[in-house]
């Protein structure tokens, strides 16, 4: 049995880990949950998988969570989760926070000697480098929980020795592709959040919209793989049948296919290396007849090129733009800022928050700080611009 510390238990990869864990009675046991907010769910969830700790982040509902659940552990506040997730009995840590809120608690589980299942690609993004490093310096296995990367790792599986000329990540496109600046320039929340293939949460959705999701899951997959800027492609295949491929030195492409279901590079992701049978829907050619590709449009679509940009320039640049995106997607949900100004203000963030060739984990927690308050200060400007 293997026992698994799940981080953003409410959210859709933490509900859907969850799903893998019932449908496996037997080979798992839940030591911890946590979440933000929604106390009501994270206390159904403790219900029925009786963990050992339950962590609330937000203090207003610790009194609400701890009543509920007299005789679990209850904690609350971003510090707690260092303890959900370097229990002694913890195996197995799923990463399923939503931000840059990850990167403590995911060291924190390194240096525990704890394997990470990641699904929060920010803690690549901000500080890839540095948590590469402790990985192998600990001796951790991180498995990716994204199904694009969660693919290029299987592809690589028993090609230990076989140089990779470079890996395709696919894009959906979401639900604006082939549309172009004239008609974004309007579109709305409630548009945006219309994923045509994929249920996801609000933030990730929205990132989907604007590629800025592949743009961070580029730099993801940097750190991951080990590869250069010039190594990693994107190709946009609506149809999200092929996660993503690798091609070899010799030509040769590999690719992971299947339906869109999280819940397949979850159950991977905790079973790996086995690969133990399920009950999850299987793919079947002939309801795809055609699997399309094109480019992406990164003219239309520039946080794809931004993302490049922060790949290649390297030191904080990655977390700068990381930063400026969570606040610009949070000023989008609220009709604070349009679909269009938010790659303005990554832009503006990108050339005016201070860089750092070689950054330490304190600096990248000073950067994330400073880009937050500085993108809020431009997200201002815009919407008393939009007023006027």
């Amino acid at each position: 049995m293997k026992n698994i510390s799940i981080l953003g238990s409410t959210g859709s990869i933490g509900t859907q880990t969850l799903e893998v864990v019932r449908e496996n009675p037997g080979l798992y046991k839940v030591n911890a949950l946590t979440a933000q907010n929604s106390a009501d769910l994270l206390i159904q969830q403790a219900l029925e998988f009786n963990p050992d700790l339950v962590v609330i982040g937000n203090e207003v509902h610790y009194t609400k969570v701890k009543t509920a659940l007299p005789s679990i552990k209850v904690l609350c506040g971003e510090e707690a989760l260092i303890e959900a997730v370097t229990l002694p009995e913890t195996h197995f840590v799923i990463t399923a926070l939503v931000g840059s809120v990850g990167l403590k608690p995911t060291i924190a589980a390194i240096k525990a000697k704890k394997d990470i299942g990641l699904a929060n690609k920010e803690t690549l993004v901000v500080a890839g480098e540095l948590v590469m490093e402790l990985a192998q310096q600990n001796g951790v296995e991180i498995i990716p929980v994204d199904s694009e990367h969660s693919a290029i790792f299987q592809c690589l599986v028993g090609e230990k020795n076989n140089p990779v000329e470079k890996i395709i990540l696919t894009a959906s496109g979401g639900p604006f592709r082939g549309k172009d600046r004239t008609f974004l320039s309007s579109v709305t929340k409630k548009e945006a959040l219309k994923h045509p293939n994929w249920v996801m949460g609000a933030k990730i959705t929205i990132d989907s919209a604007s590629l800025m999701n592949k743009g961070l899951e580029v730099i993801e997959a940097k750190w991951l793989f080990n590869l250069q800027p010039e190594q990693i492609e994107v190709v946009v295949h609506p149809q999200s049948v092929i996660h993503s491929m690798v091609q070899f030195n010799d030509g040769s492409i590999k690719a992971q296919m299947g339906v869109p279901d999280m819940k397949l590079p979850i159950h991977y992701a905790l079973a790996y290396p086995q690969r133990i049978r399920n009950n999850f829907k299987r793919f079947d050619f002939l309801n795809y007849p055609e699997l399309t590709f094109s480019h992406a449009d990164t003219k239309t679509f520039r946080n794809l090129e931004l993302a490049y940009n922060a790949m290649k320039k390297g030191g904080n640049m990655p977390c700068i733009i990381n930063a400026a995106n969570e606040i610009v997607v949070d000023a989008f949900l609220k009709d604070q800022i349009g679909f269009l100004e938010m790659s303005d203000v990554i832009e503006e963030a990108m050339e005016n928050v201070p860089f750092i060739a070689h950054p330490t984990l304190q600096d990248y927690l000073e950067t994330d700080e400073q880009t937050r308050i500085f993108a809020a200060e431009v997200v201002t400007k815009h919407l008393l611009t939009n007023l006027k």
